[in-house]
């Protein structure tokens, strides 16, 4: 009963008309950022967060229309995959296995339909967890001292590192800056830390700005350097049908991939990715070689497209209800939450519910506009993939730069961003992840301070910080989160992804 009434008030604020419309300028953003190559949700997300703010929008309201674009690029990113045979981000690489051979078949719009209708099933399903299991997770969270936030901290950190980087030196490497950059300026006990004697960066490094940078300057950089010269459709899509008959036979996998997708996204750092190749691979597994899988199966579009469609849904439970981030993108929301005097946490579900209750309001009316989008207006989506990069990387540019000097009127900021963005290229051509930089920027001062809090109760003992079952346990996780991959890799390696390459015809167009 109580979930009924708070989405009664969730849906209150959620069907007024200022609240809808930005739900709807949301997810057609997102779908059309999700549809260009390589941006991705992290990179739309970033991108916007000057405009909302130099817009005046509350909490709820910024936050409605930016989780609509996470939710947009989540289902936009196959309609790349499916016609350039290039993901539009990372976790629609699996997409791309069964949704480009099928489009080659003279089916680009089946494929289309098929992975548009099982995005709607795994971010509906997500969605309605992230109604149920929030509060309860919630309500655990209470149970949390400084002792066991600093483990959870760590958990984050190390799952990023073993899960979602390849290699684990280099994400460790990257929280190491990224959690170094955290402590510049004055600390709680009025120390100057790392600043050089600069004025400007007393304060900190602001992380919108070093988000902003890491993301949408260097991807202009990485988009030049890789597709600069210019942008054409692979398959041309000459009509849309739907269907209903695949669509039917897919409906057990859109079910089981939601489920283990959600499952994916509540682990701290986990994120869509890990959704998307989980499911793909059950899926596979349970057909077995007769399948067909990688030559254009409505089951291998279906399973990846619902899979990390549900981990998005399910990356937002830790961010809301613990203040961590389960992916890259929430990490972003999660600095919007905190630039809005907002603390992620239980309390959030207590002291702020119109906000936490708007938003999953929103995301369900969302899921049903980004369907009516993403199937019927799927052409207008299409058209986006023939935007020449002359026009399209200085419009970037543009927002990104008059967004921050709208934010901070900063000329100092304005060079750190782009500090930051050649900074992103380097480690992007270095393959060092910048995920976990803003994860260390964002949580480093939290997680110093849980570490001094344990410290002054325990008078020094660092045996504290392992004194509770909960402690114990994010300790062993996120040990185990860290070392574990290096194990599955080399059991999964040879077996597996031989299987999985993309015959000649289906390789990326020049």
């Amino acid at each position: 009963m109580d979930i009924l009434s708070n989405l009664a008030l969730g849906f209150s604020i959620a069907l007024t008309p200022w609240t809808l419309m930005l739900a709807i300028i949301g997810c057609f953003i997102g779908t059309i950022v999700g549809a260009l190559p390589g941006l991705g949700p992290s990179n739309g997300v970033a991108l916007l967060i000057p405009i909302t703010f130099s817009m005046g929008l509350d909490a709820t309201a910024a936050l409605v229309l930016l989780t609509s674009v996470y939710y947009g690029a989540m289902y936009g990113g196959r309609i790349s995959s499916i016609l350039l045979n290039i993901p539009g981000d990372e976790p629609a690489m699996m997409t791309t296995l069964d949704g480009y051979p099928m489009a080659k078949q003279g089916r680009a719009g089946d494929a289309l339909v098929i992975s548009g209708v099982a995005s709607f099933v795994g971010a509906l399903f997500a969605t309605i967890m992230l109604a149920l299991v929030a509060p309860i997770l919630a309500r655990v969270a209470y149970l949390f001292g400084p002792a066991e936030y600093f483990a959870l901290y760590l958990l984050a950190f190390s799952t990023l590192g073993g899960i979602a980087s390849k290699n684990q030196a280099k994400a460790a490497l990257a929280s190491a800056i990224g959690l170094g950059i955290a402590m510049i300026g004055i600390d709680n006990n009025n120390v100057t830390r790392f600043t050089g004697g600069n004025l400007h960066l007393n304060d900190g490094i602001d992380f919108l700005v070093a988000i902003v940078g890491l993301f949408a300057v260097s991807e202009v950089f990485v988009f030049i350097e890789s597709h600069g010269r210019g942008s054409a459709l692979g398959v041309k899509l000459d009509k849309v049908t739907v269907p209903w008959r695949e669509i039917w036979s897919t409906r057990w996998t859109m079910l089981r991939s939601s489920i283990l997708g959600f499952i994916a996204g509540v682990l701290p750092g986990a994120g869509a990715s890990l959704g998307s190749f989980l499911t793909y691979m059950m899926e596979k597994s349970i057909g077995g070689s007769k399948a067909g899988f990688g030559t254009g199966v409505a089951k291998g579009i279906a399973a990846p497209e619902a899979g990390n469609n549900a981990a998005a849904g399910g990356a937002l439970v830790p961010m809301l209800t613990l203040g961590v981030p389960g992916s890259g993108t929430t990490a972003v929301l999660l600095a919007v939450l905190m630039t809005l005097n907002i603390t992620p946490g239980p309390t959030l579900f207590a002291n702020r519910p119109e906000v936490v209750w708007g938003l999953i309001a929103s995301l369900l009316i969302a899921n049903f506009v980004l369907l009516f989008m993403n199937v019927p207006l799927v052409k207008i989506f299409v058209k986006v993939l023939t935007v020449p990069p002359a026009l399209l990387l200085p419009g970037v540019m543009m927002v990104s730069f008059v967004g921050i000097y709208s934010l901070t009127g900063s000329y100092y900021d304005m060079l750190l961003m782009i500090a930051f963005g050649v900074m992103g290229w380097i480690f992007r051509k270095l393959d060092i992840p910048t995920v976990p930089i803003i994860l260390g920027i964002l949580l480093g001062n939290a997680m110093e301070n849980s570490l001094r809090q344990a410290m002054t109760l325990s008078a020094g003992d660092a045996s504290f910080l392992f004194s509770s079952g909960i402690s114990i346990g994010l300790w062993v996780a996120a040990v185990t989160g860290f070392v574990a991959p290096l194990f599955l890799r080399r059991i999964i390696k040879k077996p597996t992804l031989p299987e999985m390459e993309v015959p000649d015809h289906a390789k990326p167009i020049d």
